[in-house]
């Protein structure tokens, strides 16, 4: 059979391979939640994880996101650059996964540094090992989601490895370019065992000893909602903690000393 060309499919291709075109599922303007400052957050579709508290599952397919011009997001970033500067703000890239989109991240990021923005990516790590040095030379901050400490829990929350996030967050201590703000979702039942929550402590205070001084600047201990649920709901996806409640108070307070106990700064 003949080969049949598709000249627009295939200069789609090449402009996602080189950053020119992504898919976007939103964005929004938020004060000192994803970053110092007031940020312009972008989530990016696609992830390679599945998460089992994933607030937002719309995020983890990549066709389900928008098709967006890399000259449309310079656009937004340049428009809002000016209050951004102003409130000590910049750029914050999340998700779904961003780095599952590094070329067209990585356009967005060397934008914004030449706009003379602070830059933040809000990553699981997982897919750290995709992206180059000169890549996080763009990057400010990272707020690395870590999901668990022991690679059984991680597998269960996840369904993928705890080795990559690790190694991630390693290489980010060594090279001490980058602050990070490490995120862990406290889920009861699920993430909140003492020997789990241990193996993050124990995790983040290696990095903190071997990046220069203050390259942790903060542990978010993040307690579990159901404000994703009805996503799932809708999604038609099997949602496996129905009937989980929330963290107490002394549960979530218990995790956060645990944190604080390794001479960590937490919130």
């Amino acid at each position: 059979m003949p080969v049949v060309l598709d000249p627009a499919r295939d200069a789609r291709l090449v402009a996602v391979r080189e950053g020119m075109l992504g898919s976007v599922h939103s964005w929004e303007l938020v004060t000192a939640v994803d970053g110092p400052g007031t940020r312009l957050t972008y989530f990016l579709s696609g992830c390679a994880l599945r998460c089992l508290y994933c607030q937002n599952p719309d995020t983890w397919r990549l066709p389900d996101g928008m098709p967006t011009g890399i000259d449309e997001v310079k656009a937004r970033i340049f428009r809002y650059a000016p209050v951004l500067r102003a409130t000590g703000g910049g750029l914050t890239v999340s998700g779904g996964e961003p780095l599952l989109q590094t070329a067209f991240l990585g356009r967005m990021l060397r934008y914004a540094k030449e706009l003379g923005l602070h830059t933040a990516i809000d990553t699981s790590g997982f897919l750290g090992a995709r992206v180059s040095d000169a890549f996080l030379d763009d990057v400010d901050l990272v707020l690395l989601d870590v999901k668990s400490g022991l690679p059984e829990t991680y597998r269960r929350v996840t369904g993928r490895d705890l080795a990559p996030t690790l190694a991630f967050g390693r290489r980010l201590a060594d090279r001490g370019t980058a602050a990070i703000w490490v995120r862990y979702v406290l889920v009861p039942g699920l993430t909140d065992a003492v020997d789990n929550v241990d193996a993050v402590a124990d995790y983040v205070a290696e990095l903190q000893q071997r990046g220069p001084g203050g390259v942790i600047e903060r542990v978010e201990v993040l307690p579990f909602h159901q404000m994703g649920r009805d996503k799932w709901h809708q999604l038609g996806l099997a949602y496996q903690l129905e009937d989980t409640e929330p963290p107490s108070a002394e549960l979530t307070e218990r995790v956060r000393g645990q944190f604080r106990a390794r001479g960590l700064t937490v919130y």
